[in-house]
């Protein structure tokens, strides 16, 4: 916007080219002429062309164009640059900006031990149970500097670095697309452009695995929505039997020497009718894991090949995507008809009582096909994801130890959907795989 303190102070400006002033037609001629509402005049060095001239918004608007035009040009080589190293699996990253990584000889990602072990750690804490906030305060707490040097970690850093695919050694390219080659505006690819997805494009700082394990807890805790606070490992996985809500850490005596946690139902005296399920010790709690954890691991080669027959069942979506492809050709076809139903209503007299009956019904017969393919896709989606549970599960179950005689964190958090605390003080612990072993 045009300064009003300019009137009067100034009466000519002088630019190289009108392509150096603008290349955006519509934004060089609002300037023009805001300038000459208040008797500023441009002189363009190159064109010789004087704005106050009764030919110079002319002028002006014929070089703009021929600016803007070769602005489309040159970003639509950028793109096609880009584009083309995408599909031939070239992969680059904003090293400075990106923890773990950095530009080896050949140009190609290496990794940087250093801030790896910095990654390392941020996964090993998520999977102990911590939230992203948790592992801010840690890592601030440690001194340890952010991807772009500084010590105020954010949260959305730490879920970046979770999610990121390239960690793992894989690199999905195309995230974002250029809308607009004249504001840069970039949004986030939804199919509107192809997208590329590399294996092994680059050394792994974190194993599949790990990464896997990692998403499949992610999406754990965003099923319990703002239930998971992180406080404990604990938290958002004993549940009361009585009320079906979480237990959660309280303190007796926080004042003198008989100070102790327990952990009780968090809703235990709301309501008229008080729970009867008792508190528990987190002692209590971790050698009731141990017990379950032995008794599992005593039929592993079972629990495995159960686990197996139900993924497999799982990853079959051959139905499923039939079901898909038919809802798909459905709407193709009722949104083709609605189009003739407009068309036709806009060329031809027709009672209108007539047409809004028909378009009414091609609307709800369109909206029930969307609606049927959300389920579908919903579905779909959920078999993915418990296919990734039950192969994170089985994976778990051949790597760990078949008699365990400590507690284990990680083991707790990776195998364990919830702990249901009885009446009588007993738990049923139901496991990942889907088996419930009451101790």
């Amino acid at each position: 916007m045009i300064s009003d303190a300019l009137a009067g102070k100034i009466d000519l400006i002088v630019t190289k080219s009108v392509s150096r002033f603008a290349r955006n037609t519509v934004d060089s001629l609002v300037t023009v002429r805001k300038l000459k509402e208040r008797g500023i005049e441009i002189f363009f060095e190159k064109e010789g062309i004087w704005t106050l001239d009764s030919k110079g918004e002319l002028l002006i608007t014929i070089m703009s164009s021929l600016a803007q035009e070769e602005s489309r040009s040159i970003s639509e080589n950028v793109t096609w640059g880009q584009r083309k190293r995408f599909a031939d699996g070239k992969v680059s990253m904003p090293y400075k900006q990106f923890l773990g990584y950095e530009k080896g000889e050949d140009g190609m990602p290496v990794i940087n031990e250093k801030e790896a072990a910095v990654v390392r750690l941020i996964y090993r804490l998520f999977l102990g149970g911590k939230t992203p906030a948790g592992i801010c305060r840690q890592l601030e707490a440690e001194c340890v500097p952010t991807p772009s040097g500084k010590q105020k970690w954010n949260v959305s850093t730490v879920k970046s670095i979770l999610c990121n695919e390239k960690y793992k050694g894989d690199a999905l390219l195309q995230k974002k697309f250029t809308v607009d080659f004249l504001t840069k505006k970039m949004k986030p690819n939804e199919g509107e452009v192809p997208q590329y997805y590399v294996s092994g494009s680059h050394p792994a700082i974190i194993s599949p695995e790990e990464f896997d394990k990692v998403q499949v807890e992610i999406a754990r805790r965003k099923a319990l929505g703002r239930s998971y606070s992180g406080s404990s490992v604990f938290s958002s996985k004993l549940v009361c039997a009585d009320c079906g809500g979480y237990y959660g850490p309280k303190v007796w005596h926080s004042t003198d020497k008989y100070r102790r946690m327990i952990w009780r139902c968090n809703a235990k005296f709301d309501g008229k009718h008080k729970c009867a399920t008792p508190h528990l010790t987190e002692g209590e709690v971790k050698a009731s894991f141990l017990k379950a954890y032995n008794q599992l691991m005593g039929n592993r080669e079972q629990v495995i090949a159960d686990c197996r027959g139900i993924l497999e069942m799982l990853t079959d979506c051959t139905e499923l995507d039939a079901m898909i492809a038919k809802m798909n050709d459905e709407i193709a076809v009722v949104s083709e008809q609605v189009g003739s139903c407009i068309r036709e209503n806009a060329s031809t007299a027709i009672l209108q009582e007539e047409y809004e009956r028909e378009y009414g019904g091609l609307v709800k017969r369109y909206q029930k096909a969307v609606g049927r393919l959300e389920t579908l896709n919903t579905e779909k989606t959920d078999r993915v994801n418990r296919g990734l549970d039950l192969r994170g599960f089985i994976d778990n179950l051949r790597n760990s130890p078949l008699v365990l005689d400590a507690w284990d964190e990680q083991l707790w958090t990776l195998l364990v959907v919830k702990g249901t605390v009885q009446r009588d003080g007993s738990i049923e612990f139901e496991f990942i795989g889907g088996e419930r072993i009451v101790v």
